[in-house]
């Protein structure tokens, strides 16, 4: 029961969130609509595409493998505990990996 609950809870708070989220945008925009400011003001001129999220999907998922590989060469040639080792070569790789898309995604915007 407790567990439906929290399940429950969790649910409720993000249905709560995007609900007033969702709302006050929309009288925002409509505030803005009857001082007589321009529709075009609401879309941006930058889309994110799907091969965006294709590109950095991929290159963060191959971070954590990478992760996972070299803190299992840690953990056999060290003495590194693995407690330490996994998450540690993991969020260091994945980091690293976000990074990395960043400037190549900056780099492929710019055309260079």
């Amino acid at each position: 029961m407790e567990d439906f609950l929290i399940v429950l809870v969790i649910f409720g708070t993000l249905f709560g969130i995007m609900y007033v989220y969702l709302t006050v945008r929309n009288k925002e925009r409509l505030a803005l609509i009857e001082k007589g400011a321009d529709a075009k003001l609401f879309k941006s001129e930058t889309k994110y595409s799907w091969k965006n999220f294709a590109l950095s999907s991929g290159m963060f998922l191959v971070g954590v493998a990478l992760g996972v590989i070299v803190a299992g060469i840690i953990e056999a040639t060290t003495t590194i505990d693995n407690e330490v080792a996994y998450p540690s070569m993991i969020f260091l790789f994945a980091g690293l990996s976000l990074i990395f898309y960043f400037f190549l995604a900056r780099k492929l915007k710019n055309g260079k």
